[in-house]
């Protein structure tokens, strides 16, 4: 008999042991919680504080369990020295951290609190609380309302207190309410209340503490609570915003949260038990940063109310679960001193509570910060994950893929706001963020939650790839952080193949656009006679013209077919602004710095286009060839020949990814596009490569100094000329002027030549500098155009009378540049000089105005100097053989006079003819030779000169 008494009771010991157990839920295994080491060496109580300060505490153990997982946590991060956990006086505290709890005070108060949130259109609606009312405060309270602008009344529940008798609710929507049911007692004690609401069928249900104390049908079924609403805790709202403070809540407020669907009794019941929200439906989480409160409305944080978290009397000491020697270590624990767990020993120990350790921080993980970025962005966006947690992905367990996507959607909401406020150090997480999603695979959720990871994922790239974004990028290139936005299209080619895998199971076809990227992926099923594949992005995300499309031919798709691939995942990409941000950069890429011959260093002139085919089966991706058209985002400069290259994004694992254009060539196309094609697929587009050559600073110098030198020695010499033209006693001729103004144009030209470096960063100045330049060259080419006139003059033709002519001379070698410049002046429109230099411009063909005469005049000049040679080998060739002859005189000269072309009326001949036409001398002496002692004997030409000197 005494041995069943002792069987008995150590039974009954046993069940009490689990059932203790069971109801000491620590923290350490909270599915709502997650530990933190902290390594920044702290006394008890500074350690502790800095825990609190984060919205977490200490860490606490009740169990052997949880302290092999302690150790187990520890030893996973290699701590091998104690550190701090909660000390012996809060080692009772088996629930959640303190909360952030809502006080309002006695009526008349104007005290609310508002919800930063967005409401949808809702069909069914849950809303549940923990409540204490005052009992002293009779009359109706509002607990919360919700208004929306064409109806104040939407939704509202209310309590009924009077005296001590048990408090009341009623449910309010749209304007219907229901009867008054008895809630709770009306003890001041914390009560769990929820409501819910469909609206399809108009049922409605109240439980307060997991138990149903009122429900029905028919309350405004057939209708839906609106969106874009206010939500406001401790106020009935009469207008909208605006309340009556005669039904003020009064009483504590905490743990809100709300659903967008009809929970059922064991949901409410399992809440009320575990402590835990039930996640499939929930929109609304409580948290201090949700909410909005008036400035005089009292909060404060305490222990949670929740049943399944009540703590144990506050004289126990001893801690449910542990071990006898671990219940006399805690229970001698000095004032002085604190709890600290050894990792070498297992076991909690006992410290100098100023001793400066480490220690382990229990934190919630709605307030997970991801390891943010100390920044403003990630402040807002912290806050904003806090206050509106995903409602796509609370159905699932928390795992990497569902805290992604609520990390992007509170990234976007953000960006959408305030995008300005991003800086490097933001953008290089957002990058990090992206390629860590690639990485991911898709775990324990639905489809539609991981094409919302994906499509979060592409429109955080279409942001950072804005335009807008160039100097957030040019910061983060210049800290040499970050390749560059191309290095963007890599993720984005990994993520849209995660895509293509996950819509192949159903079949799906995907399409996205955006300001700054096209996307578009189709499943399709090939056959021997399979039609090519065209993409022409959208009109949306066209930068350019309608031009612009990729081409996979239909030979290539019957090829793919014929090598065993029967179905496909075609994928389009299209950036249409990458242009224009890479235009705004200052600093070039890191493939733009390689001198490496596989990388092309030209300029993107277009947007960049792709075209991927995937066999999902296979998991790979086949090669094929395309053709693509992109038109030109930008105009060339007119000084420089730009040729167009047909290249692509050559990813390189392990290497520096850059432009490469192998496999690709140019196309026969218009004027304004380019048309390529490429034996493979990938990201596409076409550069332009300068033929000018981009001189170095040292380069330039040089080129300077030896400007310098060749204009200066040249300059020295036409001075000399003329100083001897002047200085020397020359005869006067016309030749003479002639040289003497070639002298002076050139000698003006050189000198403004040489001033023309300091007028490059004044326009006025420059298209000064440039008119004058051009007005003494032309002038010189003018007066070499003379030259070669009067050279005519003396040698074919030796009729004119340069007294008579020379005035069209002067006429001719000044006044034609003069005219020539002003017309250019007048055509040019304000492009008349070029970019970095003072000359003329290649724009609007400004150049020919100089050019083009030149031309004229070499080509004239030409045609003098061959006359004029083939006269003199005639004339010399006559000469010879008039010598050889043995005949009269007479006939001699008059031979000589007939071989001679120099036709025209008598003249008086000066010293230059002589010099360039003996014929006008022999013309001219042939009247005068009449005198018969001259006509005695045979005459020669010596005789001839003679007689004229």
């Amino acid at each position: 008999m005494n041995l069943l008494k002792i069987i008995c009771s150590n039974v009954i010991v046993l069940i009490h042991h689990c059932m203790e157990k069971v109801e000491s839920r620590t923290l350490l295994t909270h599915d709502d919680y997650y530990p933190e080491y902290v390594p920044d060496r702290q006394p008890w109580d500074v350690a502790r504080s800095l825990c609190l300060q984060r919205s977490g505490s200490f860490v606490m153990v009740s169990s052997t369990e949880e302290i092999e997982k302690l150790n187990s946590f520890l030893r996973s991060l290699n701590i091998t020295q104690p550190v701090w956990i909660e000390s012996a006086g809060m080692l009772q505290k088996t629930g959640p951290p303190d909360i952030y709890m809502l006080e309002f005070p006695m009526r008349p108060h104007r005290k609310s609190a508002r919800l930063r949130h967005k409401f949808p259109n809702m069909e069914a609606l849950t809303v549940c609380a923990h409540l204490q009312l005052d009992p002293t405060s009779h009359g109706l309270s509002t607990v919360f309302s919700y208004a929306i602008q064409s109806f104040i009344k939407e939704f509202q529940l209310q309590a009924q207190i009077t005296g001590n008798e048990p408090v009341h609710l009623a449910l309010l929507v749209h304007g219907s309410n229901t009867s008054y049911i008895t809630g709770f007692p009306n003890d001041a004690s914390w009560h769990f209340v929820c409501a819910s609401w469909d609206g399809n069928t108009g049922k409605w249900v109240i439980w307060v503490d997991g138990a149903v104390v009122g429900s029905g049908n028919s309350l405004n079924s057939t209708s839906q609570i609106g969106g874009d609403g206010l939500f406001m805790i401790g106020q009935d709202q009469e207008t909208y915003g605006g309340y009556n403070n005669d039904k003020a809540l009064c009483g504590n407020v905490t743990q809100l949260y709300m659903w967008d669907r009809f929970l059922v009794d064991s949901e409410i019941q399992s809440m009320e038990k575990l402590c835990s929200a039930v996640p499939f439906g929930l929109f609304f989480k409580w948290n201090e940063s949700a909410l909005e409160i008036e400035t005089s409305l009292q909060t404060r944080r305490g222990t949670s109310p929740c049943q399944g978290s009540k703590i144990q009397p506050q004289d126990q000491l001893v801690i449910s679960g542990l071990d006898p020697s671990l219940h006399h270590n805690l229970s001698i624990i000095s004032p002085k001193t604190c709890v600290a767990f050894d990792p070498a020993s297992g076991k909690p120990i006992n410290n100098l509570c100023t001793t400066h350790r480490g220690s382990v921080c229990l934190f919630p993980k709605e307030q997970l910060d991801f390891g943010f970025p100390g920044t403003s962005f990630f402040s807002q966006v912290s806050n904003e994950i806090h206050s509106k947690p995903d409602t796509n992905v609370t159905l699932f367990p928390e795992n990497d893929l569902t805290r992604h996507v609520s990390l992007l959607s509170a990234i976007l909401r953000v960006m959408d706001r305030e995008a300005d406020i991003l800086t490097h150090s933001d953008l290089l997480y957002l990058t990090e963020t992206i390629d860590k999603a690639t990485q991911l695979n898709k775990i324990v959720v639905s489809t539609d939650v991981f094409i919302s990871m994906i499509r979060n994922c592409l429109e955080l790239v279409s942001g950072l790839i804005n335009p807008d974004m160039a100097e957030q990028w040019e910061d983060l290139v210049a800290h040499g952080n970050y390749p560059g936005p191309l290095t963007m299209v890599e993720n984005i080619d990994k993520l849209l193949c995660m895509l293509a895998d996950v819509l192949w199971t159903e079949r799906k076809s995907f399409t996205m656009s955006t300001k700054n990227m096209d996307i578009h992926l189709e499943p399709r099923r090939l056959t021997p006679m399979s039609c090519g594949c065209v993409f022409k992005p959208s009109g949306h995300g066209v930068q350019f013209g309608s031009l612009d499309e990729i081409l996979i031919p239909e030979s290539e798709m019957q090829r793919v077919f014929s090598l065993g691939h029967k179905e496909v995942m075609i994928i389009h990409t299209y950036y249409s602004n990458l242009l224009e941000m890479l235009s705004r950069l200052e600093v070039k890429t890191h493939s733009d710095q390689q001198a490496d011959k596989r990388h092309h260093t030209g300029q993107l002139a277009t947007a960049v286009i792709s075209a991927t085919v995937r066999d999902v089966s296979r998991a790979e991706n086949i090669p094929v060839s395309v053709q693509y058209t992109l038109s030109s985002g930008i105009m060339a400069e007119h000084s420089k020949q730009v040729t167009p290259v047909c290249v692509f994004w050559n990813i390189m694992e392990g290497h520096t990814s850059a432009w490469s254009s192998k496999g690709c060539r140019v196309l026969p196309s218009p004027p304004d596009v380019t048309s390529c094609f490429c034996n493979h697929t990938t990201n596409f587009a076409v550069l332009m490569n300068y033929m000018e050559h981009r001189w170095s600073a040292k380069e330039e110098s040089i080129l300077t100094k030896l400007t310098f030198i060749g204009s200066g020695a040249s300059l020295c010499a036409l001075v000399v000329t003329l100083m001897l033209f002047t200085v020397l006693d020359i005869p006067k001729s016309d030749r003479t002027s002639v040289h003497k103004n070639l002298f002076v144009s050139l000698t003006c030209a050189q000198i403004v030549l040489l001033c023309s470096g300091s007028a490059v960063h004044n326009k006025v100045a420059c298209t000064l500098v440039a008119a004058l330049m051009h007005l003494f060259f032309m002038a010189a080419f003018s007066w070499m155009l003379v030259e070669g006139l009067l050279l005519w003059s003396k040698v074919v033709s030796v009729n004119l009378s340069e007294d008579r002519h020379m005035k069209y001379y002067y006429l001719i070698g000044w006044g034609l540049p003069v005219l020539i410049v002003a017309i250019t002046l007048a055509s040019a429109a304000g492009n008349y000089s070029a970019d970095g230099h003072c000359w003329l411009s290649v724009q609007n063909g400004v150049i020919w105005g100089f050019a083009g005469p030149v031309i004229f005049i070499i080509m004239v000049n030409i045609m003098i100097l061959t006359r004029v040679v083939v006269i003199t080998i005639t004339t010399a060739k006559r000469r010879s053989l008039m010598m050889t002859l043995n005949t009269s005189p007479e006939e001699q000269v008059s031979e000589q006079i007939s071989s001679e072309s120099c036709a025209g009326p008598a003249a008086d001949p000066g010293p230059d003819v002589a010099l360039w036409c003996p014929g006008a001398v022999l013309r001219d002496y042939r009247v005068r030779l009449q005198p018969p002692e001259l006509a005695a004997g045979p005459l020669h030409l010596p005789d001839i000169w003679s007689v004229q000197h």
